[in-house]
């Protein structure tokens, strides 16, 4: 199959050619990847069971995985549900369009593939400008998970999207880096309080201001015979080399590295700039100087690790306040290693 690449988003018109070129594609069945808030998305119409098999092919993804369908508005949402408790009109109010997905009863109109045989169903509405206009313009709840090859580190630019998947699907929409960096938050709400299936770009402490309260499900830590949301069931986010994860500062990641390389092993070493600064490693990479910006460059710094030929991966770790605990998160579900020193 041939891939179209849209590179048009520094250019209004060309832009707009590209999401009308790319709605339609969705509209005859095809999947097509595009740019959200959070990372890229690999998209086909929910509603249609044979179109939404061509995103699980192309990424070769487990059936049983529901997948997160993608609206334009809260209207379009009730159009794929039957209800939901008063808080989500809160948490909708305050946080959407943004990175946060809701678990629903389903009203059945998704295809059966995407909601994995529950009878729940995770919408979102995502707040990237180019996603907001190619939603409206096909007219179609579209499934989106992460448009990378099931288990990768997800794709924060359209060219980690076409390294997995040119060849495999329709087209791709670049739409430039990616802002969050991290998977949206899923929260559960077909209960009295919201529980956070996921934690991504919306903190457990933003739920609680517009919820009054929140629980964190324990499928978090074990795997489930039916996972309620992605990531719950699978390991993900793994880089091509074995990644070390060391707890207690600057003097154990330096130890462990030391140790590391008199096994004549070639380190790559990752963390905030003050971490690393003054650690040697034969390659090295800065997430930045705050957890957001850990967030944000977090995948393509995994990525970048598979092209700089090192043997090993060793990150620093993380506080699990705000969205610290998404990148722990994260994290421990790419890692072989976890260093409690």
């Amino acid at each position: 199959m041939e891939t179209k690449y849209w590179d048009s988003y520094n250019n209004a018109d060309e832009q707009q050619l590209a999401i009308q070129q790319a709605a339609k594609l969705l509209q005859q069945g095809e999947a097509v990847a595009f740019p959200t808030e959070t990372v890229y998305g690999l998209g086909a119409n929910a509603t249609d069971e044979q179109a939404v098999n061509k995103i699980f092919n192309a990424k070769g993804r487990p059936q049983d995985n529901p997948l997160i369908t993608h609206v334009a508005s809260k209207s379009q949402i009730a159009e794929l549900v039957t209800d939901w408790p008063d808080y989500v009109d809160k948490l909708m109010e305050l946080y959407t369009p943004g990175p946060i997905t809701f678990v629903l009863p389903s009203n059945g109109r998704c295809a059966p593939n995407v909601t994995a045989g529950l009878n729940t169903v995770g919408v979102r509405i995502p707040s990237h400008p180019i996603a907001q206009q190619l939603l409206t313009a096909c007219g179609l709840p579209i499934a989106a998970p992460s448009a990378n090859i099931s288990g990768k580190p997800s794709p924060t630019t359209a060219l980690h999207v076409w390294e997995d998947l040119n060849g495999k699907i329709a087209g791709i929409l670049d739409g430039g880096p990616t802002g969050v960096g991290l998977e949206s938050t899923v929260i559960d709400c077909t209960n009295s309080i919201p529980i956070i299936l996921r934690p991504g770009g919306i903190t457990k402490e933003q739920i609680e201001q517009a919820a009054g309260s929140v629980m964190v499900d324990p499928g978090l830590a074990v795997k489930t015979e039916k996972p309620k949301a992605p990531g719950m069931k699978y390991r993900h986010y793994s880089p091509e080399v074995p990644l070390w994860i060391v707890n207690g500062g600057k003097q154990n990641i330096k130890q462990t590295i030391d140790q590391l390389q008199a096994e004549g092993k070639r380190v790559g070493l990752m963390g905030t700039a003050q971490m690393i600064d003054g650690i040697h490693a034969h390659s090295t990479i800065s997430l930045g100087e705050t957890i957001e910006q850990v967030a944000t460059n977090l995948y393509d710094a995994l990525r970048t690790f598979k092209r700089e030929d090192v043997d090993v991966i060793v990150c620093q770790s993380f506080s699990e306040r705000g969205i610290g605990q998404a990148v722990m998160n994260r994290l421990t579900k790419a890692a072989s290693n976890h260093i409690h020193v």
